[in-house]
């Protein structure tokens, strides 16, 4: 059994300066939204909130790849939105892809703005999220 630690760091290793420029401004985003916590895996930097995980990130060669958890299905009609699997009756999971900083925009934000308040519970209450 492998017991090897994953840090942040290791998932930056080798990576394009751009992608790393790109998780580094979608880490402090996600990291000015409040209470969060990060937990890192072999496949991805999680981060979380005070009910559970909500959003998720790795730097690529070709810019950021992860998925963030919401009350509703955002349809695929953004380029950014890869996939999208309901999780349970009030949430879905949608898989991302950002390959510039043009990508991080008003519309992502909101969608993370949704993401940490299901991270901390929204989903569990039938409010809106945020």
């Amino acid at each position: 059994m492998n017991d090897r630690h994953w840090t942040v760091e290791d998932h930056l290793d080798n990576k394009p300066a751009a992608s790393i420029a790109l998780f580094r401004q979608i880490e402090q985003e996600v990291l000015r939204r409040g209470d969060v916590r990060v937990s890192v895996s072999k496949t991805t930097v999680t981060f979380k909130g005070s009910r559970r995980g909500f959003f998720g990130a790795r730097p690529t060669k070709t810019g950021v790849d992860g998925y963030f958890d919401i009350m509703r299905s955002l349809g695929t009609d953004d380029k950014r939105i890869r996939r999208i699997s309901p999780y349970q009756h009030n949430l879905f999971v949608h898989q991302y892809r950002l390959e510039s900083a043009a990508d991080l925009d008003d519309d992502f934000l909101s969608w993370l703005r949704e993401a940490y308040g299901v991270g901390n519970g929204a989903h569990l209450q039938g409010g809106a999220s945020g």
